[in-house]
């Protein structure tokens, strides 16, 4: 594995309306926190939710900027996870282990954002992160993140959930060429795919592996679930490890789920373009 990165740290799923999104996210059970608002030169907000190693944040954008660019050209067709974010231990020798490795990347950036703690006080949590210059894949951007502050991001009562979410469990990637995209992005990190039952391939990161399969293998996996909204290729699924089944059961009821082999499966319609798999 890389020396100065580690397994993925958070997923990114972007959203046209962060108030609605995190109103979505908490009827499925999960703690959301409050909105954060991004250095101004970002132009861009979240809200959090915090897992016990690991978390996914809900991305809007709240004013044009040329760092959001990106992301407005994205929800100009869809919602969903826009990004996915490995933990750097230090960004700036980690950005140069990927130059060493022929992966250029962008320049890395220092931001914060403001965090109101449960006692009312104030703090400011602050990152510093580096992007890969192009997608690793079709659909699939990558970054590194580095937490200056993990006391003000991984705060307790934010990681406890009503449906008992603990980590993330898999991000599962569409990909036209699942075994070339997988050994593409295994080399890259230093760690050799291994194929599942179904013939998805795993591609283990030190956190939540990456998971590459095609649309049949996706189907398969969710059989009668409604993927519409997805798009043909990138990350689609984000799952989630709980501790009690029932309760995510609980949460999810009425909203489409439904449970096999892989879980209880929340369809893109009602998860923001993206498929939660509780498992």
């Amino acid at each position: 594995m890389l020396t100065h990165l580690g397994g993925i740290d958070h997923g990114v799923v972007l959203v046209r309306n962060l108030d609605a999104a995190a109103a979505g996210f908490a009827r499925l059970g999960f703690t959301v926190a409050p909105r954060g608002t991004h250095s101004p030169h970002m132009g861009t907000g979240n809200n959090c939710i915090m897992l016990k190693s690991d978390y996914f944040e809900l991305l809007g954008v709240l004013a044009p900027t040329e760092l959001n660019a990106g992301w407005r050209q994205m929800l100009e067709t869809r919602e969903g996870i826009s990004a996915i974010a490995f933990r750097a231990h230090d960004a700036e020798a980690g950005a140069a282990e990927m130059a060493a490795r022929g992966v250029p990347t962008l320049p890395v950036q220092q931001f914060g954002r403001p965090v109101t703690l449960p006692d009312g006080r104030t703090t400011e949590t602050r990152f510093r992160t580096f992007h890969l210059a192009e997608p690793a894949a079709p659909g699939l951007r990558l970054f590194a993140c580095e937490h200056l502050t993990p006391e003000a991001t991984w705060i307790p009562e934010l990681t406890r959930h009503q449906n008992t979410a603990e980590a993330l469990a898999a991000i599962e990637v569409l990909a036209a060429d699942p075994a070339g995209t997988a050994a593409r992005i295994g080399q890259m990190l230093d760690s050799s795919p291994a194929a599942e039952p179904d013939g998805a391939m795993r591609v283990e990161t030190g956190a939540a592996p990456l998971v590459f399969l095609d649309g049949m293998q996706l189907a398969g996996r969710y059989p009668g679930l409604d993927l519409s909204g997805l798009p043909p290729e990138g990350p689609v699924t984000l799952a989630v490890r709980v501790a009690n089944p029932s309760a995510a059961v609980r949460c999810a009821a009425g909203l489409g789920a439904m449970e096999g082999r892989f879980g209880l499966a929340v369809p893109p319609a009602a998860a923001h373009g993206l498929i939660l798999a509780f498992r």
